[in-house]
């Protein structure tokens, strides 16, 4: 069911005070998840994955458990390390003048800061 006029305006108002007055809040919020996979890790992870099946079906053809538990556990470390690789941070985002973007506390702005810097020039009268 969509939302009334008045619904929405209650909302847009109530997200433009959120990124207004607790811009902190936000940007916290938003840099969870934040980054690249590595591909590096990605492959490798992959790679472990199969030779992982491969011994566990040898283990399972030469019927020696312990080569295949042995095997499982190998495909289930590549697993790990292709889905819990360590992120990269993603490149640094330009402004209008090539600059990099102001960011807090030394990090790279995030959308939530792109968009209350966007908001913050827009109530001063910058366009």
């Amino acid at each position: 069911m969509p939302l009334s006029e008045q619904e929405q305006r209650l909302l847009d108002e109530m997200e433009r005070s959120l990124y207004q007055n607790d811009a902190e809040f936000v940007a916290t919020v938003n840099r969870v998840g934040q980054g690249r996979r590595s591909y590096t890790w990605l492959l490798g992870g992959i790679v472990l994955g199969l030779a992982g099946v491969g011994v566990l079906i040898l283990g399972v053809v030469l019927q020696q458990p312990l080569i295949g538990v042995l095997g499982f556990l190998v495909m289930f470390g590549g697993v790990l390390i292709g889905l819990g690789s360590p992120r990269r941070p993603k490149a640094a985002s330009r402004g209008k003048g090539g600059s990099a973007s102001r960011a807090p506390r030394g990090r790279q702005a995030g959308f939530m800061d792109k968009m209350n810097d966007r908001w913050e020039r827009r109530q001063n009268g910058d366009s």
